[in-house]
């Protein structure tokens, strides 16, 4: 069966799965109700959370990834059912008591380890949003809120990668042949942005970005329906609901990281803005107004002319094979830790070019498994993420539950008898993807309700964006790229150039980053919105972004991280900030320190979500960092590298 679960060895398996979950979830309601207050009941708790999730998260995968149909449907019945348990779960008024009661006793609570204490307080965190703590009339309300926004996240989220057609006359004809024709239509399915035709990309811009009733209605209702929910269960706004719990803590904080930011960006933004222009009109005279639809392209251009990076003459050197043993010796000289392919059995993988990777420390034993799904294939998602399959968990005979994790990245499918050659890109985001499996891994927490990556989602991203400071340090690098046909190693200053190329226009790049936090924030901050989300989009594009905005385009309407990372955007960029002062101050003198290895794994990866996301900030660091900080660390990323430029010049 897939994963190695017995059930999985053909669709119809799902139901018994479930079936065997949900049988499971009612015995351990009962013996929470009935067990007095104590460790145990967040044990039995943390046991309720497992045997569900280890559907639905395997499920949440299935549903995307396996290449039969059949599986996907019955993986997304699964999901669907099991979520409706969760709600119903989240409003048992007689199970909350259970854990209310261990929470209002003094003696106890005093007793339990930090760790069972948070894990008490983040599942009475997912009671309280559910609004147990209202009478019966308000909960009922709050249900419907939670299955409507559901519904309304699933509706926008197909809306976001719906193409847009237009009658083809509308276009000059010399443009046509770039979208995809039906009948009398074209059909324009994304933004074209590195098309070298400045035609092509505002067409493409303002057809795919035009506004849609539909999807505006549903985005409208979304962001009321979440605000609304917010407020019935007691919180100013969404934004303040959602930040309960991570790093940044409160939408206050938030605002001050943008604002800062941004006035930090804006000198170098002008700057960058200035450059696209100039190349702009050296390329397009008539036209040198520089457009939203130009950023993207034109930055790219600019990197090409001053660094000659041409992916070409990387591929070579970074075959899959080297890659994978560059991670291998990495993890080995930091944490102690080896990657062995394991052989599997029959029908527990979907694709015969997944393989399984058992994760091993030198000292520790088996810690747990990754498979790589690596390759493209038909209806497969073009997305690189990581999902958790089964979380780590100490089980009641004392044995730990070994954590099963999926890489997948969308590379392509080698020539017979060539090694799978990675562009920079793709190696950056295999080395990316590998931190957040480690965290996995490493993340060894006595409850699976806070494993690995089960954390807040700005603290989510610092174990992988660490790795790509990793990827990008020519003494990692060399360790493992050699050409393939020669053995060649990587020549130093291909990798400097790289790393320089990086930092062109990368301060606009920020600043586009800062502008979607931004607008992300103000709709999911104070309802009523004084403005239709179409005029906030035009006020912060202008005010924050500084490309002016298109008439009639809606972008906020193509925004698909609105519906996983509501109130969040503005995540990535705070853990950026993290990963960066952790390569400065533990890595950038040696990244193969063993001590420092050591240290991240004990201050940052070990603890999961089991522990507020500052205070293991602050165990690596050593010091408390300010919003200031953040702000600095990113900044001073963008500063060129004095050596490279010299040796470049």
């Amino acid at each position: 069966g897939l994963f190695g679960v017995p059930e999985l060895s053909c669709p119809e398996g799902f139901q018994e799965a479930q079936d065997k979950a949900l049988q499971e979830s009612e015995q351990l309601v009962q013996k929470a109700c009935s067990t007095p207050p104590g460790p145990e009941t967040v044990m039995i708790f943390d046991q309720l959370s497992d045997s569900l999730c280890r559907v639905a998260d395997l499920a949440d995968f299935v549903k995307v990834a396996h290449p039969d149909f059949a599986f996907r449907e019955a993986a997304e019945e699964a999901c669907r059912n099991i979520g409706t348990v969760v709600e119903k779960l989240n409003t048992d008024v007689e199970l909350c008591q259970s854990l209310r009661h261990l929470l209002a006793d003094e003696t106890v609570m005093s007793s339990l380890d930090p760790e069972t204490r948070r894990v008490a307080e983040l599942f009475m965190f997912d009671f309280e949003i559910s609004g147990i703590h209202l009478d019966e009339e308000k909960r009922k309300k709050a249900v419907d809120l939670n299955v409507r926004i559901l519904d309304l996240c699933n509706e926008f989220l197909i809306g976001t990668h719906i193409p847009n057609k237009i009658d083809k006359h509308v276009l000059p004809e010399h443009i046509r042949y770039n979208f995809t024709a039906e009948g009398n239509y074209l059909q324009v399915s994304g933004l074209h942005a590195d098309c070298p035709d400045d035609l092509v990309r505002e067409a493409a811009y303002k057809i795919f970005l035009h506004s849609n009733a539909q999807q505006l209605a549903r985005l409208e209702e979304l962001l009321a329906s979440r605000n609304s929910l917010a407020q019935l269960v007691g919180y100013d706004t969404f934004a303040h609901r959602a930040l309960q719990g991570t790093m940044a803590k409160n939408p206050e904080t938030v605002r001050q990281f943008l604002e800062k930011l941004s006035e930090q960006l804006s000198k170098r933004t002008q700057k960058d803005f200035e450059m696209m222009t100039k190349m702009k009109t050296k390329l397009n005279p008539h036209n040198s107004m520089l457009m939203p639809w130009d950023h993207p392209y034109y930055s790219g251009v600019l990197r090409a002319e001053r660094y000659n990076i041409d992916p070409g003459l990387y591929c070579p050197f970074f075959s899959l094979g080297a890659c994978m043993e560059g991670l291998n010796s990495l993890f080995s000289q930091l944490l102690g830790i080896s990657l062995y392919a394991e052989q599997t059995k029959r029908g527990e993988i979907w694709s015969e070019d997944v393989r399984k990777l058992a994760v091993v420390h030198e000292t520790e034993g088996l810690l747990g498994y990754i498979y790589c799904d690596f390759f493209q294939r038909p209806d497969k998602p073009h997305q690189d993420c990581h999902f958790t399959v089964r979380g780590g968990r100490l089980k009641e005979n004392g044995e730990y539950q070994l954590p099963v994790v999926v890489l997948m990245l969308s590379l392509p499918n080698s020539a017979r008898g060539a090694p799978t050659l990675l562009s920079p890109g793709m190696m950056e985001n295999l080395f990316h993807e590998m931190g957040h499996a480690m965290h996995s891994m490493l993340g060894r927490t006595r409850y699976q309700h806070v494993t690995g990556t089960r954390c807040a989602t700005d603290f989510a991203e610092v174990p992988s964006i660490l790795m790509e400071y990793f990827a990008n340090d020519y003494r990692v690098v060399n360790q493992f790229a050699r050409h393939y046909k020669t053995g060649q190693p990587l020549p130093k200053n291909m990798v400097s150039r790289l790393c320089e190329s990086k930092k062109v226009c990368a301060a606009a790049d920020m600043q586009l980053q800062v502008f979607y936090a931004v607008l992300d924030q103000i709709y999911h901050g104070k309802h009523p919105l004084k403005k239709s989300t179409t005029e906030i989009l035009k006020e912060t594009q202008e005010k924050v972004y500084g490309l002016p905005y298109v008439h009639n385009t809606a972008w906020q309407l193509r925004f698909s991280h609105l519906v996983g990372y509501g109130a969040k955007y503005y995540s990535y960029l705070m853990s950026r900030a993290v990963a960066s002062m952790v390569w400065k101050q533990c890595f950038a003198q040696n990244p193969f320190d063993r001590a420092m290895g050591e240290r991240y794994r004990r201050e940052m990866l070990a603890h999961g979500g089991a522990k507020e996301p500052m205070l293991m900030v602050q165990g690596m660091l050593q010091k408390s960092p300010s919003v200031e900080d953040f702000v600095d660390a990113l900044v001073s990323d963008l500063d060129h590298d004095f050596e490279t430029f010299i040796m470049d010049s």
